[in-house]
């Protein structure tokens, strides 16, 4: 995706180091959010157009990843969710492979089938979608 150098680090400095262990190990493996593992997302930005790497949650069902925008529960979207919306497809890397996916937003019915594999996955989702008052979204991440 992109050209080399198009890659613009993320200001968030543990963001940052968990993409540059990956990068170095080749493998998502070598990193964890909370105990868990997770997938990396390598989008377009929504605006700048520049290459932007986020480490997710790792939650899989039926071939399909999926991607939830909780932001902890904070009040808005993470910025990567308007990523995946201006720009859906992406790279995936899950362990040492990668592929393109496309990300596409759940509505209701599919979102209530994931909702309890992204709460399997990692059960503080549950804490964060009780201190919103927002839906937090689930994005299907699909190849293609």
């Amino acid at each position: 995706m992109g050209a080399p150098g198009d890659y613009v680090p993320s200001p968030t400095s543990w963001v940052r180091s968990q993409v540059e262990t990956i990068e170095a190990t080749g493998t998502t493996d070598s990193v964890h959010i909370q105990g868990r593992p997770v997938v990396l997302m390598t989008m377009r930005g929504a605006r700048s157009g520049a290459v932007r790497k986020v480490p997710v949650m790792r939650i899989e069902r039926d071939g399909a990843w999926a991607a939830v925008a909780s932001q902890g529960g904070r009040p808005q979207h993470p910025r990567w969710y308007y990523n995946l919306k201006a720009h859906p497809e992406i790279d995936l890397q899950v362990g040492t492979e990668t592929f393109r996916v496309r990300a596409r937003e759940l509505g209701a019915d599919e979102r209530a089938q994931w909702w309890p594999v992204c709460v399997a996955a990692f059960p503080p989702y549950a804490d964060y979608q009780d201190k919103t008052d927002r839906v937090i979204p689930v994005f299907a991440l699909e190849r293609y």
